[in-house]
């Protein structure tokens, strides 16, 4: 069966980044159908590749590449190139002759001493689309400093506002559980990319893209961001109540938790009606969002006494009976086993004939009616398409 054409089709895109908001990045261009090709250290490639345990099994049985390297990197050819020789950063820029987007993450101004600058390359593709993403970006007082994902989560802000309030047990700044600046940046890099190739198509003008992570995480402020600037109060930690709504949190049940995410007055007064206490929507402290955040741990509490002596599946049937927002607080194996998951199809199988047994990775969320998603290519072994792609580049030797 012939497949759909993604809606990038045609689209060529030169990857120089490593560990995971470039690759993060490419790998949704990967995804909608992009050619993507990586270029990796010879002998050593993406350093996530060694980002482990765990690692996958090659056929020998010896360890192959990191889980973590597989996340994001579905869909590329891996070509591995010496940039810091003559031969591999002119294999480079031969390469961005032929391509429409180049992505890297190296410092900034580290790409100018090889000739694989914005500026060099934009001289021989003057349509090239080139994304840099640093930790600072390319101008500015911190413009020189790596950055990573971590120490970005507590300098733009997110940690502050993540983790127990000061004076309640394991109270201290804390980051997210996955590496939500790098993911996010990823995110805006490919909505940039996509806005630079618009305007390319239409015009026949590249462009340079300044993508930072420390400005994506203020960006990700948000409403904490918005809440400051019209109030004047810093935010806090507050554990896992929310600063604008309530009950918006996990409560307790006799077999772990469920959170309750009420958004409107209407959705409290079902909840009093789902836990047999209608009177929790006429009492004069809950009858407004605002009189339940100021009266936010009385309520936490009156609703908990109602929770903790039921199952979580008692909870959620009768709060979805009732139409109160409501979900299992699940680990990672048990949100793959949700039948909505398994529905949905969010577990992605490959094979790759190095490795023994199938390549799991979680499916893209973009469903598309005409050009939908493609899982055309495994994560790639490092270096397996080098001499297929540089031949099809110089196929006279």
């Amino acid at each position: 069966m012939t497949q759909t054409p993604g809606p990038l089709s045609g689209v060529r895109v030169l990857d120089l980044s490593r560990v995971l908001a470039g690759p993060w990045a490419t790998q949704t261009l990967a995804d909608l159908g992009a050619e993507v090709i990586k270029i990796e250290r010879p002998g050593l490639g993406d350093d996530t590749r060694q980002w482990g345990p765990p690692f996958t099994t090659k056929a020998d049985g010896t360890p192959g590449d990191a889980a973590y390297f597989l996340c994001a990197n579905r869909g590329k050819k891996s070509v591995a190139l010496d940039i810091a020789t003559p031969e591999g950063a002119d294999a480079v820029r031969d390469l961005a002759k032929t391509c429409d987007v180049v992505v890297e993450n190296f410092k900034t101004g580290g790409l100018a001493k090889y000739g694989l600058n914005h500026a060099a390359l934009a001289a021989i593709n003057p349509k090239l689309v080139y994304c840099s993403i640093t930790g600072f970006g390319q101008d500015g007082p911190d413009a020189p400093r790596a950055g990573y994902d971590y120490m970005i989560q507590a300098m733009g802000g997110l940690m502050s506002v993540t983790g127990q309030a000061d004076g309640a047990p394991g109270a201290e700044p804390m980051k997210v559980g996955v590496a939500v600046v790098d993911l996010f940046t990823g995110l805006y890099a490919s909505n940039a990319i996509l806005a630079a190739l618009l305007h390319a198509r239409a015009t026949g003008e590249g462009q340079s893209i300044d993508i930072a992570l420390f400005d994506v995480q203020a960006a990700m402020l948000a409403n904490q961001a918005t809440n400051f600037f019209v109030s004047g109060k810093v935010p806090t930690r507050m554990g896992n109540a929310h600063p604008n709504l309530a009950p918006y949190q996990p409560f307790p049940c006799t077999d772990g938790r469920v959170v309750i995410a009420v958004g409107n007055d209407g959705q409290f007064r079902a909840l009093g009606q789902a836990l047999g206490a209608a009177g929790l929507g006429t009492d004069p402290r809950f009858l407004t969002n605002a009189l339940r955040i100021e009266h936010r741990a009385a309520l936490s509490a009156e609703v908990s006494a109602l929770t903790a002596g039921l199952t979580m599946a008692d909870l959620m049937a009768a709060l979805e009976t009732g139409g109160v927002p409501c979900g299992p607080v699940n680990t990672v194996d048990q949100v793959f086993q949700e039948p909505q998951a398994v529905h949905r199809g969010l577990v992605v199988e490959q094979t790759r004939p190095d490795l023994d047994g199938p390549v799991r990775t979680v499916a893209s969320p973009i469903r598309m009616s005409k050009t939908p998603v493609r899982y055309d290519r495994p994560p790639p072994a490092l270096g397996q398409d080098t001499d297929a792609v540089l031949k099809a580049l110089r196929p006279d030797g």
